[in-house]
């Protein structure tokens, strides 16, 4: 992880990966998170995420395999 990740925001205290990768533009679709969680591409704290609806708290670190990799912290 060459560059810092970025911080994204939530309201709540808790928000599901699949939320996530969306309010993170780290998908383009909603629809679109459950085909690239099954290539095994999305990492969370660095630990291989298949699960949608795996729940993330603040201080999570998501990564999702490029290229270009992108990382994100939920905030």
């Amino acid at each position: 992880m060459g560059e810092a990740a970025r911080v994204v925001p939530i309201r709540d205290a808790g928000i599901r990966l699949g939320q996530f990768l969306k309010l993170a533009d780290l998908i383009d679709q909603g629809a679109d998170a459950k085909p690239l969680l099954a290539t095994g591409d999305v990492t969370v704290n660095g630990e291989v995420e298949t699960r949608r609806g795996r729940q993330l708290v603040r201080g999570d670190v998501v990564t999702v395999a490029g290229p270009p990799a992108d990382t994100a912290t939920v905030g």
